[in-house]
C-alpha cells in the first residue's frame, strides 16, 4: 500500500498539486473571514453582556450540525461551489476564535484594568492596549484550533463542488481506490502539521514582542 501511494504521488503529482492549492486557497479565505468576524464579535461581546449570551449559545448550536449536513443545507440556498464551502467553513470556524478572544479579554486581572482606568485609559484604550494584548495567548490557542479545523473541515468541501484534497478523497473512496483516499489524507494532515508549525513559530514571536514570554 506504501508502495502504491508513492507511486500515485510521482505519477498524479500535477493533479494533487493543483487540489493542494485549491485547498489551500479556500481555507485561505474561510480564515480570513472567521479571523475578522471572531475577533470583532468576540471583543463586542465583552462589552455586552446579553449578546455575548445570545451569540454564544447561537455558535454552540450550530457547532453541533453535522458538517455533511451543513454543506448539503446551505446548497440550497447559495448553489454548489466556493461560496456554500466557504459559509459553511466560516460557521464551523466561528466559535473557537469568538469563545476565546471574549474569554481571553474577560478574564484580564481586573486590577490591571483599574490600574489603567486610574491613569485615564479610555474603554477603547483599555481594550486594544491592555486586554487584548493580554489575552493573546488564548486567543492564538482559539485561532490555532481554528485553522486546523478549517483544513481538516476542508475536506468535505469537493461533496459540493468546490474542489480541493476532498476530491482526491472522494474520488478513491467512489472508485474503491484505497490508495487515492489515503494519499488524499495524507495530504490534509500534512498541511495542518506544517499550518500548526508555522503558527507556534508567529505564537512564540507575538508573545515575545507583546508579553516577553515565550512558549514552551
Amino acid at each position: 500500500m506504501i508502495g502504491d501511494i508513492y507511486r500515485l504521488y510521482l505519477e498524479r503529482w500535477e493533479f494533487f498539486s493543483e487540489l493542494l492549492v485549491q485547498h489551500i486557497i479556500l481555507t485561505l479565505i474561510a480564515i480570513a473571514f472567521i479571523t475578522v468576524i471572531g475577533l470583532v464579535l468576540g471583543m463586542f461581546m465583552t462589552r455586552h453582556r446579553i449578546l455575548a449570551k445570545i451569540v454564544l449559545a447561537i455558535t454552540n448550536f450550530l457547532y453541533t450540525i453535522p458538517s455533511i449536513a451543513l454543506f448539503g443545507f446551505l446548497v440550497i440556498f447559495t448553489g454548489i461551489g466556493d461560496t456554500s464551502a466557504i459559509i459553511a467553513l466560516v460557521i464551523y470556524g466561528l466559535l473557537p476564535i469568538v469563545r476565546n478572544t471574549y474569554v481571553g479579554i474577560k478574564e484580564v486581572d481586573p486590577q490591571t484594568i483599574e490600574s489603567a482606568l486610574g491613569m485615564g485609559s479610555t474603554d477603547m484604550q483599555l481594550l486594544f492596549k491592555v486586554q487584548f494584548p493580554l489575552a493573546l495567548p488564548v486567543i492564538f490557542a482559539g485561532f490555532r484550533t481554528m485553522v486546523i479545523m478549517t483544513i481538516a473541515i476542508a475536506g468535505i468541501a469537493s461533496f459540493i463542488g468546490a474542489g480541493g484534497l476532498g476530491d482526491a478523497i472522494w474520488r478513491g473512496i467512489s472508485t474503491n481506490f484505497p490508495a487515492m483516499t489515503i494519499a488524499g489524507s495524507l495530504l490534509v494532515a500534512l498541511l495542518a502539521i506544517v499550518t500548526d508549525f508555522v503558527i507556534e513559530r508567529v505564537e512564540r514571536r507575538v508573545k515575545k514582542r507583546f508579553l516577553g514570554l515565550v512558549s514552551n
